[in-house]
């Protein structure tokens, strides 16, 4: 499990505010097309003059629910455009979802093209409603390893992805479960773009062990990447309510902004 569902993103550091954007920007609730014909939701939060790259934010296991429209908004405080995506507009139709959503069912049926391919739609979605020309994705937990995964695909035309607690090997936690749920380590050799990983240090899904190998498999590849792990943070720890850990989560909006300003403008 990730954040609890009554979870709220951090503010953003004050210093890292666009002072004309301050109180951030409402995202508005979209329903967008896949490739198949899907119909899927995401929370678009935009503003005047952003910079590049534009947000695809990445779910956890529960798909589109308030935290993540709540996120969408603090990137466009931010000065970003950004975009957070549903999973299960084929299994459970649109819409945000709520506390009582049953989502193991649904997350199980979900798979790396189908998930690609609404990254693909979201990307279009963002280029089409406010001009922009470069993408990242933004995951957390399972949308943290689909990040790790999509930075893989080529297709995509990312420009860097980034990753909170992304689960890298999955039968960690559930054996069984690398043929369901996506395997960054297993990937990693082809990552194609910057890559972003920030972890916790008590994590019991996440071991060290795992994030060596994922940061060792990254430096080996030749990809620009930075690996950052917050000593005594658990899972989830990017969470307002979790004042023991604000200034983990400080510095994971500076780490996050200052890799978005690092990226190239466009893939």
């Amino acid at each position: 499990m990730c954040f609890e569902f009554n979870a709220s993103p951090p503010e953003l550091p004050a210093d890292l505010v666009v002072p004309r954007l301050a109180g951030g920007a409402a995202a508005e609730i979209l329903e967008l097309e896949s490739a198949d014909g899907t119909r899927f939701s995401a929370a678009l939060a935009q503003v005047d003059g952003a910079q590049e790259p534009a947000i695809i934010v990445l779910p956890d296991v529960r798909g589109l629910y308030r935290f993540y429209v709540e996120l969408a908004e603090r990137f466009a405080a931010a000065g970003r455009n950004a975009i957070a995506i549903d999973y299960f507009g084929r299994t459970a139709g649109v819409g945000e979802r709520g506390e009582d959503f049953d989502f193991m069912p649904h997350t199980l049926q979900t798979t790396i093209p189908t998930v690609h391919a609404d990254i693909a739609a979201a990307r279009d979605a963002l280029r089409e409603q406010t001009g922009a020309q470069s993408f990242v994705t933004v995951g957390f937990c399972f949308g943290g390893s689909q990040s790790f995964v999509a930075a893989t695909n080529p297709d995509l035309g990312l420009a860097g992805a980034i990753g909170f607690y992304g689960t890298l090997n999955p039968g960690r936690f559930a054996p069984g479960m690398e043929e369901k749920m996506p395997f960054p380590l297993a990937h990693v050799a082809q990552t194609r773009v910057p890559v972003l990983g920030l972890f916790g240090g008590a994590d019991e899904y996440i071991p060290a062990e795992d994030i060596e190998a994922f940061d060792q498999a990254l430096e080996q590849a030749g990809v620009e990447h930075e690996v950052v792990t917050y000593e005594g943070a658990p899972h989830s720890f990017f969470d307002r309510s979790f004042d023991e850990h604000a200034e983990a989560s400080a510095d994971a909006w500076r780490r996050v902004l200052g890799f978005l300003d690092r990226v190239p403008a466009a893939a």
